[in-house]
């Protein structure tokens, strides 16, 4: 069996070896693949690995030796399921590697919010505590976080995490859902709603074709002026000229996002200019302990596979 990796580099980027999954069969990893090297790559493989590289119809329907396709990921937009159904061809995923390190970013990204750490400490370093006429100084507002209410948007794995160490905060949690239960009824909110009460919200659902931009100028208006948005899921859930807007015009005090709707990103996104908006570069995935456990999740579902019973099954 002839394994091809699309993506590999930001998997392993050189911590992180294939050791295991060529105990497996044939493996040839390319850190990269354009979109006119895919169709000849994908032509290559019996078993085939991506992590964000798509793998629309065309692709597909195309590929005449692939049997079996494991995301590096949770999220399996990039690849039409309905396209691989039709073909037989079965699809896994890494459903759990990620839960505690997104979460302790999304509370990194809330703190820098509420402090600007890493502004003060630059400013320090560029001599302005050295010089001020005060022992102490500060050049945004603080915020505290005790008694704040973060509103969470996808209540899976990830948005249970945030809320169990938001509440050791101190702060009160709602939260949105698609299927919300009988569990923690009282918490639950609609999206508007939960827009309009949270001091904070936080985004983690998956992306569909019913919520692209669900986060719009509307919803954005509900919002308090003193309110932060934090997305670390999908960057097409929100609408980016309506939330720069909003950034700039002050309706909402700012916003920390890990993922924009094109990656990376291109240089006229509004996003990138607006006032009191952190980006960092779809990172919060990446601690050496997540990525291992894709790896292992990975090889898992090739060994699976192999044996003919698959496991972490989309389609």
């Amino acid at each position: 069996m002839t394994i091809v990796v699309l993506d590999g580099h930001t998997l392993n980027p050189g911590d992180n070896p294939w050791t295991m999954l060529e105990k497996l069969g044939e493996v040839c990893v390319y850190d990269r693949s354009t979109p006119s090297q895919v169709r000849e790559r994908v032509a290559e493989a019996d078993i085939l690995l991506t992590n964000k590289t798509p793998l629309p119809r065309d692709i597909i329907e195309g590929a005449s030796r692939l049997k079996f396709i494991s995301v590096l990921a949770t999220g399996y937009n990039i690849v039409d399921i309905a396209a691989a159904r039709e073909k037989g061809i079965i699809v896994s995923n890494v459903p759990d590697y990620g839960t505690n390190t997104v979460a302790q970013f999304v509370m990194g990204l809330m703190l820098e919010l509420c402090h600007h750490i890493g502004g003060h400490s630059n400013a320090v370093r560029s001599g302005a505590w050295a010089t001020s006429k005060d022992w102490s100084f500060w050049n945004s507002s603080q915020v505290e976080l005790y008694d704040k209410t973060l509103g969470i948007v996808g209540f899976g794995r990830i948005g249970r995490r945030v809320a169990a160490i938001a509440e050791c905060f101190g702060m009160r949690v709602i939260y949105n859902t698609r299927t919300p239960g009988t569990e923690l009824a009282q918490q639950y909110r609609t999206l508007q709603q939960l827009f309009s009460e949270a001091d904070v919200v936080s985004l983690h659902c998956a992306l569909t074709p019913e919520n692209t931009g669900i986060v719009n100028r509307a919803l954005l208006e509900t919002m308090k002026p003193s309110a932060f948005l934090i997305n670390t899921a999908r960057g097409a859930l929100i609408h980016e000229d309506d939330l720069s807007a909003a950034l700039n015009s002050g309706i909402i005090a700012g916003a920390a996002l890990d993922v924009l709707s094109s990656e990376p990103p291109s240089k006229d996104n509004p996003l990138l200019t607006a006032r009191n908006c952190i980006i960092t570069p779809h990172m919060a995935w990446a601690a050496l302990d997540a990525r291992k456990r894709i790896m292992k999740t990975t090889i898992d579902n090739v060994a699976a596979f192999l044996a003919g019973t698959p496991i972490n099954v989309i389609s």
